[in-house]
């Protein structure tokens, strides 16, 4: 186990002009699971693929344990890769498979077979062994590639989205088992994915990448709670925060029937944000914002409402249509024109010039 250090490391692939990686700065304690999350394209996997070793650093260092192991070669660096395709042996069975590395590198037989067999029994892969990939289902074959991992013992294990494959339910469940079984390994870990749901749910810590930038890191609670730009405020949440350009007219910002006061170094106009559940259902006589219902999710506990202002209003939302959880008995049909009222104690604010938290 050991604490991995990127000092403003960048990465750009051949024949671009713009950086994959720009300037990564990130502390990842040992025995820290992090998550790094982002749209295609932003360089998660690319910052992860050069702390396994499996693209150059254009500039910067990497540390694992206090050592820099920038222009070492992936074998010297004691990391454990998991990849998203598995990448098993579809010749050997599940035991060969999980021992191979170990066999390369002059383990015993015996030895080999013990630390096989402890990682099987903690991945309930025990009746398997014996079976080739091409017999597996797509769960299994994930745990055999886990397992191939943890029998290494490494002080990194970098995990490359490795769930995309599974179905939804096989999803749930297997990553509260790989989230359990870093508790009980204690290794550091590095985990890339596009679903910011599962880098919730997974993660001590989230960092947040787009374009090649770091954006912000922190622990999944203080990202939904305190995004520091509009960028995480969308991207953190499901649905993401509602983002709504409006006019600021005498210290505060209008959206419909509804006055929200700004912070002073608000400008003409600013950015609210607004999660689904700090709106509120009210009734006509009320100053409120309408909307016209254009979607409605049912998803069993509760309901999302989509609606979309009506025309000639002077603010809009950037997704183009404002998202609100609802209680999922109400009854409200398509084009029908709901209002609403913000909890204003959970309104956001941000720059609309940079995107920035005011």
């Amino acid at each position: 186990m050991a604490a991995v250090h990127y000092a403003g490391v960048s990465h750009r692939y051949p024949g671009s002009d713009s950086l994959a990686v720009d300037s990564l700065e990130l502390d990842i304690a040992d025995g820290e699971f992090i998550v790094l999350v982002g749209p295609s394209g932003c360089g998660k996997s690319t910052s992860l693929r050069m702390l396994a070793g499996l693209e150059s650093v254009e500039s910067g260092r990497i540390d694992i344990g206090g050592v820099d192991v920038t222009t070492l070669a992936p074998r010297e660096r004691d990391v454990a890769m998991v990849f998203q395709n598995y990448a098993l042996y579809p010749n050997m069975t599940v035991g060969d498979n999980m021992g191979f590395a170990l066999r390369n590198a002059g383990m015993s037989k015996a030895d080999t077979a013990a630390r096989v067999l402890e990682a099987a029994k903690m991945l309930e892969l025990e009746p398997l062994l014996n079976r080739k990939p091409g017999k597996l289902s797509g769960g299994q074959r994930q745990r055999v590639a886990m397992g191939r991992a943890i029998v290494r013992q490494p002080k990194v294990f970098c995990m490359d989205e490795p769930l995309s494959n599974l179905d939804a339910k096989l999803r749930v469940s297997t990553r509260a088992q790989i989230a359990g079984l870093q508790k009980r390994l204690g290794t550091t870990t590095v985990y890339v994915t596009h679903d910011q749901v599962e880098a919730m749910t997974m993660g001590d810590r989230v960092a947040v990448l787009e374009a090649g930038k770091l954006q912000q890191i922190a622990s999944p609670r203080e990202l939904y709670d305190n995004p520091v730009n509009t960028f995480v405020a969308g991207f953190i949440g499901s649905p993401g925060m509602n983002l709504i350009d409006a006019p600021v007219v005498d210290g505060a910002a209008v959206v419909g029937g509804v006055r929200i006061p700004v912070p002073a170094n608000a400008e003409a106009r600013v950015v609210l944000g607004i999660r689904p559940e700090s709106w509120s259902l009210v009734g006509e006589g009320v100053g409120s914002v309408s909307v016209a219902v254009e979607l409605i999710e049912e998803l069993g506990a509760e309901s999302f409402l989509y609606g979309v202002p009506p025309l000639g209003t002077d603010w809009s939302t950037q997704s183009g249509r404002l998202a609100v959880r609802v209680d999922r008995k109400l009854e409200i049909g398509l084009a029908e024109t709901v209002r609403l009222v913000p909890t204003l104690d959970e309104v956001f604010f941000f720059s609309a010039a940079t995107g920035q938290r005011l």
